[in-house]
Parts: C-alpha cells; structure tokens; sequence
C-alpha cells in the first residue's frame, strides 16, 4: 500500500546532508515542520518550514525539555488513518497527519565519551525525540519514519520512484530500524548509568552493538557473520588495518585472544602468536627481534597461518623474519617506512596498527541460543597474599617472575591448560584437552619437538590443581625444575611429597584460571 507523504516533521542533531532531503520534499510539495537549530537550518538553507511552536499554538519551554511532546504532533502521528473514529476526533481537533518523520536524537554518546560531568550527560538524554520515533515506528502503516543520515538516498529513492509516496515494505523496513535504534539508545543509557552505580549484573541487562562490517563468512563457509561495537565509540574498533586482505570472523576471534593476552604484558617487548584462539607461542624479552624469535620457536608449525600481535614497533629486520613465514595477520604498535615495504610484498597479509588501541577489560559474555551468561574478566594473575610455596626448596625472585608470566599465559590458554616456559618465552603448550594429564604430555611433546635443550629446569604452569600425581610425574621427568598451579586437590600432599622427591620447587597460587 502506496501513500501520499503531504507532511514532514524534522528534527535533526546532525544537519548533514538535510538539503538533499529538502529538495525531493520541496519538489512533491511536501510541508515541512521543525523546530530550533533545525528549523534555523532550513531557513538558513532557504527553504520554507513552520515552525513547530506555530504549528502547535505551544511555545517550547523547560529550556527545550518540552517541544514536540504535544497532542497535535503525536496525534497528528499515531492516529489510523481508516478507523473512522480517529478521522473524527482528529478532525474536531483541526489535527492534520503528519506522514513523515525525519529524527536523530541528542548526541548522548557523543557526550559521555567527551565528558564525566553527570549534569551534561543527563541533559543529553533525548525524550522527545525518541517518543515520536518509537509513535512513528508503531504506525508504520500510515508514517514514514527515518532516523539515519544514511537512509536519506533510499527516502529519495522511494519518492522519486512513487511519486512522492512510499511503499508498505518501505516503511515496515524503516520502522524494524527505527526500534533497533531507540533499542540501543536506551540500552547505552542504561549502561551508563549501570557504570555509574558501579551496578555490574543488573536485573534486567541490556547489550548495544553497531554493525561496523558485514564479513565474508563466520567461522566457516556455510556461516553468516557481522562484526558489532558494543561501545560508546561505535565507528571504529581502536586499532586500523593499513594492508591486505579484509579480516575474516577467525581472524578477528584470533586478534581478540591477541591483544588481550599482550595486554598483560607490559614490562619488556612482547610477541603473542596464537592460533585457532590459542597461544602457541608468548615471549617477553628487553629486545623486540629476540622476543619475536622465541616467540616464534615455540611451536612454529601450530604459527603457520597465525596471527602475531606485539607491543613494539615492527622495523626492517623483524619484518625479513615475518616474511619468512606465512601468516594471516600481524599487529604492531606501528611500523617503519622500511618494514611496510618488506610486508606489503605479501599481498594478503593483514597489517594492522595498534598504536592507538586500549583494553576496556569489560564483561565476558557467552551466548547459547535464548540465554547467556556474564562474568567478570579474569584480570587477576596472583595474589602474593595467597602465594605459598610447598616445597622445601624455595624459588628465587627471577623464578616467582618467571612462574608468574607462565601462570599469566596459563590463564590465557584453553583449559585444560599446562604452560612450560624458560626466560620468559614459552618453549611447549599444552591446550584444550579434557584430561590434565594429556595436556602435560602434549606440553611436554612441543617443547622436545621444538625446543628440547630447554626443558631441562624450565618452569610449568597449570590453569587448575592437579588431581592425581600422574601430571607431575610427566613433567619431572621431562625436566621441569619449577612449578606453579592453585593447588587444592585432596591428593595436594600426595603431590608435595613427589616434588619434594625429586627436588623441584613448586608454588601453590590459590587461584584458579579455568579459560573454557
């Protein structure tokens, strides 16, 4: 069903592009009402408009709280233009329709990420305009209602097409838009205000997100997938891509598992390679080329088509060694002019710059059809408070660090997880298997594989106690000196005297890091 637009209200925050608006309505002799800085607007660009205060015979007041929130312009919206009893009061009133509204609200996020004064926050929160989205979007079978800049071209079109009206489809598929976004606007100021009140798990809990790409695919072919920006800044995710090919759903999932482990590693160079989500290669070390080769050394095959994130600038010979090898992305806090054009020669690969990215360390969130579940991030490392050592031999302060960067990856890693290290860089990884005594041997088989001159009195990480003495034994006997894991097994005293055996110093966290 095809119908006349004969009236516009507009009410616009961003002004960009209004003109060419203002020409298709102009040429179908569509009336226009606004108000304030729009209404100036359209004056200014010199075109004809009432305004709203003469339209409704009501001049705005609580400094503009109160403008459109009026009987003749709601009604003028919502009435059903074939109830009779509705043209009747609308027509005792001397309400005429008004068919489309043109609407985007007060720059509430604009507000919070420019500012912390509560005052100019809470007077960004737009109510009327909102209010008269949401009465448009309800009567979409007789209003038009358009709430972004980028749907004026398919306005224009619909116009233009029908002759100055507009299509049932049209303002069906308008409306669907029009309640994702007064969705997602209230769900931001909830979230603010969650923040505010320190309120992590609220009753009810609300998750914005901006399409910021449609990609190629999910994680395979047969899937579809979009990436979102569930933040305040919705255009842009932080970090900028500067060559190759578009990321991928894995790529990103990839990058994610990256950035957050390389967030935790801020004293030296650090190089973080991962692979299906999981690391299989971590170093830190006071000089980049080394931190990116031992990095790399842990388990080069699993690095074959990985992605590589590093907190450190990529110069001319880190990028030769990159070169060497095929990977998917690479990340650097930039590159020089030298390093691009060695990379770039790689056509597909994706070099980003993380230069200017930050952490939030927001909630972790998992989905499962109707449900999902919502925790806290896992920022804890150690506590020292709760640091014991079980043994008779002690650690030193170079093997507590040591044992605190293998138990930081640990953490990082899928459980059931075991992390061997030396000098801080990981020399074996043992990930995702269901028994802890399998991650062991799969820890132990990388490190002889790749790196076996290094075993010999390397230091283990588990994520979780260990329930029998079985995993351990693997681990001694492949040379691990030292070992760190939150103890609590009601076989612990079992497993101390088998260290204490065989003279390795061992550590109870008291903190478990389950990373399913």
């Amino acid at each position: 069903m095809k119908l006349k637009v004969k009236s516009a209200l507009i009410s616009v925050s961003n002004k960009e592009n209004l003109i060419s608006i203002l020409k298709v309505l102009k040429k179908f002799n569509i009336n226009i009402i606004s108000s304030g800085g729009t209404y100036a607007s359209i004056k200014k660009l010199g075109y004809e408009c009432i305004e709203l205060s003469k339209y409704t015979g009501f001049k705005e007041m609580l400094d503009g709280r109160v403008k459109t929130l009026h009987p003749k312009i709601h009604a003028g919206i919502l009435h059903d233009r074939k109830n009779k009893k509705h043209k009747s009061e609308m027509s005792k009133q001397n309400f005429p329709d008004i068919d489309l509204i043109i609407v985007n609200f007060y720059p509430f996020q604009k507000i919070v990420t420019n500012t912390k004064n509560p005052k100019k926050i809470i007077e960004n929160i737009d109510i009327g305009g909102p209010t008269m989205v949401r009465a448009a979007a309800k009567n979409f079978k007789n209003v038009t209602i358009i709430t972004n800049i980028d749907d004026y071209k398919f306005l224009i079109k619909e116009l233009e097409a029908f002759k100055g009206k507009t299509s049932l489809k049209f303002r069906e598929l308008m409306s669907s838009k029009a309640f994702g976004l007064t969705a997602y606007y209230d769900a931001m100021i909830a979230n603010w205000f969650n923040r505010k009140l320190k309120i992590e798990f609220p009753e009810r809990k609300t998750i914005f997100g901006r399409k910021l790409h449609k990609l190629r695919y999910g994680e395979n072919p047969h899937q579809q997938s979009s990436i979102y920006v569930s933040d305040y800044e919705d255009k842009q995710l932080g970090f900028t891509q500067i060559h190759g090919k578009e990321l991928s759903y894995n790529n990103y999932n990839d990058m994610f598992a990256s950035l957050q482990i390389l967030d935790t590693l801020k004293k030296k160079s650090a190089t973080v390679i991962i692979k299906h989500a999981n690391p299989c290669g971590v170093s830190e070390n006071k000089i980049p080329l080394v931190s990116f080769k031992n990095a790399y050394a842990s388990d080069p095959i699993s690095a074959f088509g990985g992605v590589i994130a590093c907190n450190y600038k990529i110069d001319k010979r880190i990028a030769s060694e990159i070169n060497k090898n095929f990977l998917e992305v690479i990340l650097a806090k930039s590159f020089d002019k030298e390093a691009l054009n060695i990379l770039r020669k790689k056509k597909n690969l994706r070099i980003i710059n993380i230069t200017n990215f930050k952490l939030k360390n927001l909630s972790s969130i998992k989905s499962f059809d109707g449900s999902f579940l919502l925790q806290s991030k896992d920022n804890i490392v150690i506590d020292e408070k709760k640091l014991k050592c079980v043994t008779n031999l002690k650690p030193n302060k170079k093997e507590i660090a040591e044992m605190q960067f293998a138990f930081n990856v640990c953490k990082h890693v899928k459980s059931n997880s075991i992390v061997l290290s030396n000098n801080f860089s990981t020399i074996g990884i043992g990930a995702g298997q269901p028994s802890r005594l399998d991650s062991c041997k799969l820890a132990v088989q990388k490190a002889r594989q790749f790196q076996s001159s290094k075993i010999k009195n390397s230091i283990a990480a588990s994520d979780a106690f260990f329930p029998f003495a079985d995993g351990i034994n693997v681990l001694i006997k492949a040379g691990v000196k030292t070992i760190i894991q939150p103890g609590g097994s009601i076989r612990d005293q079992e497993i101390i005297n088998l260290a204490n055996k065989a003279k390795i110093k061992m550590l109870f966290a008291n903190i478990r890091h389950f990373n399913h």
